[in-house]
C-alpha cells in the first residue's frame, strides 16, 4: 500500500488491464527464477517501526502528519490512524556489528521522534496496541487524512456488504460491530525482513511458518483492547477480525481471511502469490505502462507493480516479499506477527533471535513438511498468540512447553546461525540473552502489562487504569530498562502524570445491571439492595434504554403503593430519560447533570444503553479536571 497512485479496482477495463499485468507479473517472475537473475549469496536484515503517538494526557493522538513534517526525514511515513507513524530502517547485511547498528539507528530514528513530537506536546510509545485507545480513536475522524487509506476503507466496506464485526475472548470478551477499518490501526509492529537466497526460498519460508509460534511466544506484548484482557496478543485476532471481507452465510463453503497464516507447507516460491491471486479478489489497480515480460525481453529488471500491489493487500503474518535494489532482484520474508515494544532494545533481541534462527536453520529441517503436518505449526502459531509464554507447542514429535523449546532448542540454533552469519560472541550474547532472561523469567511484555492492569485496577477504574498503565508503560521505555527487569506498576507512580477524562465514554461505568419492564419493583428494589446500587437501568431484549430507575424513586413510589405486590418496572421507571452519546465531551456531559440536577445520565450509542455516569463520577471527575488545572498554572511545557 506504499503506491501513491492508486484506484479502487471497480472500472471494468482497468480491472482487464490491471489483471493482464498480475498474470505477467506472476510469469515474469517465475522466469527470473529459472534465469537465476536474482541476488543470491548475500543476506541483509531490515526492520519496520510503527510507534504511538500520545498527548499530554496519554491518550491518542491526531498530530502524525504535524510530527511527520516536523521529523522532515525520509525514513518516516504514515500510518493508517492519526496516532501511528513507522520507521523503515535502512537494510544492511547480516554479519559482524549488524545489530548492533541497526539498533543504533533505531534509537537515533526514535530520538528524531521524540524531539519532534515533544514541539507538539507529545510523548513517542511502543505498544502492540496502545492501552489507553478508546471507542472514540476508532471513528473515521482519526484515519490518517491520505487517499491511499480512503480508498482501502471504503473498498473493504464493500466487500464485507456490512459492518465489520469483532468477538475476542479471553478473560474478558470484546463483541462489536463497527462501522469502519480504524481498529486495525490500533495494531502497531515491528516488522522484520530477511532476506533469503532463490534456491533456498521454499525451505526458509516454510521453516519461517514453523518457528513463528515459538517465536511469537515470548515475544507478546498486546494483551489490552479497549480495557478487555483478551489474548497474550491481541494483534493477531484483531486484524484478523478488524478487516475480514468475509461475511456470514447460510452455507458451508470455506472462505480464507485476507489475514492468514496459511494453509499448507509451500513447494515453488511462487506458490503463496498464485494462491492469494486465486483466493483473494483484487482491491486497487494502478496505471503501468509497460508488461514485465516485455521489460525483461529488452533485457531490464522489471519491477512487478501489480504483484506488488495485490500483494500488499493480502496480508501474510509471514509474508514473501519482491525488491529491486540496485537494479538487482532479490526475495526476502517479512515476519510481520511481532508487536511493537516493549522497548527498543527488546525489539532488536527479538530482530537477533529470529534472524539468528532463520540464518542457522538446521540442515534436517529443510524438508520440514517431512517432519510436521503444516496443522501443528498453524496450530502452535494460534496458541502463541492466545497464551503467550505459558503455551504447550508440538515440536518433533512431542508436547513441549514454550518457555523450554525456546531456551533448550531454539536460542542455540539461533546462536548457531548467528555465529555462522560472522557476528561476535559478544554481539550474539548481549543480544539473545535478553531474550534467554524474558523467557527464563516468564516477564514478557504481555504479562507485565496484564499484572499492572490488574494492581491498578484495584484503585482505579477501568479506563482510568488503561490510561495510567500508558504512562507507567512511556516512563519504563524511558528508564532503559528491558521488560524482564520491570517492576509491575503501582497506583503511587501516577504522582506528577496528568490524566484527564475527554468524552463520556472514557468516563461511564460499563459494566451495568439491568431490569426488563415486566420485572417485578419488588424484585428490582432486592436487587438494588444486594448490589448496593441507586440507578437501574430499564432495557429491552435487544438492548434498547426503556427507562431509568433511582433508589429514591423507588422507596418513594412503593411507598406510596403498598398495596401493589404486582407492580413492575415499567410501573415505577422514569420514562424517557435524558441521555447522551458517548462521544460527548465530558465537560458539556457534567454541566448537563448539574443544570437538569441529576444524580445519574445514561450513555446511548446508536440507540443502545451503552453506560452510566453518576453523581460520584463526576465528582471525582471534576476532582482530577481542578487538579489537573491547577497544576497545569505552573506548567511550562509546550503544548500542540
Amino acid at each position: 500500500m506504499g503506491i501513491q497512485n492508486i484506484a479502487i479496482a471497480t472500472n471494468p477495463e482497468a480491472r482487464k488491464v490491471f489483471l493482464r499485468h498480475l498474470i505477467d507479473d506472476v510469469q515474469a517472475l517465475q522466469q527470473m527464477l529459472d534465469e537465476e537473475l536474482f541476488e543470491s549469496g548475500i543476506t541483509r536484515i531490515g526492520a519496520e517501526q510503527e510507534f504511538c503517538l500520545v498527548n499530554s494526557f496519554y491518550k491518542p493522538s491526531r498530530n502524525n502528519l504535524r510530527v511527520l513534517e516536523t521529523i522532515g526525514d525520509r525514513h518516516f511515513t504514515t500510518e493508517l490512524a492519526r496516532y501511528n507513524l513507522e520507521i523503515n530502517l535502512d537494510p544492511v547485511e547480516l554479519k559482524a556489528g549488524a545489530i548492533d547498528g541497526m539498533a543504533a539507528q533505531l534509537r537515533e530514528m526514535l530520538e528524531k521522534a521524540a524531539q519532534a513530537a515533544a514541539l507538539h506536546g507529545e510523548k513517542v510509545v511502543l505498544a502492540g496496541i496502545l492501552p489507553s485507545i478508546d471507542y472514540r480513536c476508532v471513528q473515521l475522524d482519526y484515519l490518517t487524512p491520505r487517499d491511499r487509506y480512503r480508498a482501502l476503507d471504503t473498498m473493504l466496506k464493500n466487500l464485507r456488504g456490512g459492518e465489520f464485526e469483532l468477538n475476542i475472548s479471553g478473560v474478558d470478551e470484546l463483541i462489536i460491530k463497527h462501522r469502519n477499518i480504524l481498529f486495525e490501526a490500533c495494531n502497531t509492529s515491528f516488522q522484520m525482513h530477511y532476506q533469503v537466497n532463490p534456491a533456498e526460498f521454499v525451505q526458509k519460508y516454510n521453516w519461517a511458518q514453523a518457528i513463528a509460534g515459538p517465536v511469537l511466544s515470548v515475544c507478546t506484548n498486546s494483551p489490552l483492547l479497549i480495557g478487555r484482557q483478551l489474548w497474550a496478543e491481541t494483534r493477531i485476532p484483531l486484524f484478523q477480525q478488524s478487516i475480514d471481507t468475509r461475511s456470514i452465510g447460510f452455507h458451508m463453503r470455506e472462505r480464507q481471511q485476507r489475514v492468514t497464516f496459511g494453509n499448507k507447507w509451500i513447494s515453488v516460491p511462487t506458490d503463496v502469490y498464485k494462491s492469494d491471486i486465486a483466493r483473494h479478489t483484487i482491491l486497487f489497480s494502478t496505471d503501468i505502462e509497460k508488461s514485465s515480460l516485455q521489460v525483461l525481453r529488452e533485457g531490464g529488471i522489471p519491477k512487478l507493480r501489480a504483484l506488488m500491489l495485490h500483494n500488499g493487500t493480502v496480508y501474510k503474518w509471514n509474508r514473501p516479499c519482491y525488491g529491486v535494489s540496485g537494479g538487482v532482484p532479490h526475495l526476502r520474508i517479512e515476519n510481520r506477527y511481532l508487536p511493537s515494544g516493549p522497548t527498543q532494545a527488546d525489539e532488536m533481541a527479538n530482530m537477533a533471535f529470529w534472524a539468528g534462527l532463520m540464518h542457522g536453520m538446521p540442515e534436517r529441517y529443510s524438508e520440514i513438511e517431512k517432519m510436521m503436518p503444516f496443522e501443528h505449526a498453524k496450530e502452535n502459531f494460534q496458541k502463541a498468540a492466545m497464551w503467550g509464554i505459558g503455551s504447550i507447542m508440538w515440536w518433533e514429535g512431542e508436547h513441549i512447553a514454550a518457555k523450554r523449546l525456546v531456551t533448550d532448542k531454539l536460542i542455540p540454533i539461533a546462536d548457531e546461525g548467528l555465529a555462522k552469519a560472522g557476528v561476535p560472541e559478544e554481539e550474539r550474547f548481549r543480544w539473545l540473552s535478553i531474550v534467554l532472561r524474558r523467557t527464563a523469567s516468564y516477564h514478557t511484555g504481555s504479562r507485565w502489562m496484564l499484572g499492572s492492569f490488574r494492581k491498578l485496577r484495584k484503585d482505579l477504574s477501568r479506563d482510568e487504569a488503561c490510561t495510567a498503565l500508558t504512562a507507567i508503560l512511556y516512563k519504563r521505555q524511558q528508564s532503559g530498562e528491558v521488560v524482564s527487569k520491570w517492576k509491575t506498576a503501582e497506583t503511587k507512580e501516577l504522582e506528577g502524570i496528568r490524566m484527564r477524562y475527554e468524552i463520556a465514554g472514557n468516563a461511564m461505568t460499563t459494566d451495568l445491571i439491568t431490569v426488563q419492564e415486566h420485572d417485578l419493583a419488588d424484585m428490582v428494589q432486592r436487587i438494588m439492595s444486594w448490589r448496593n446500587i441507586r440507578h437501574l437501568p430499564v432495557e429491552d431484549n435487544d438492548g434498547r434504554l426503556l427507562g431509568l430507575i433511582t433508589k429514591a424513586g423507588l422507596t418513594a413510589w412503593l411507598q406510596a403503593n403498598p398495596d401493589q405486590p404486582f407492580a413492575t418496572a415499567a410501573d415505577v421507571m422514569q420514562r424517557d430519560p435524558l441521555t447522551i452519546s458517548a462521544g460527548m465531551e465530558i465537560e458539556a456531559a457534567l454541566d448537563l447533570m448539574e443544570r437538569n440536577n441529576l444524580s445519574c445520565l445514561p450513555v446511548v450509542t446508536e440507540g443502545l444503553l451503552a453506560g452510566l455516569i453518576t453523581d460520584k463520577d463526576a465528582a471525582k471527575i471534576r476532582s482530577r479536571h481542578r487538579l489537573i488545572s491547577d497544576n497545569e498554572d505552573n506548567d511550562t511545557t509546550p503544548e500542540g
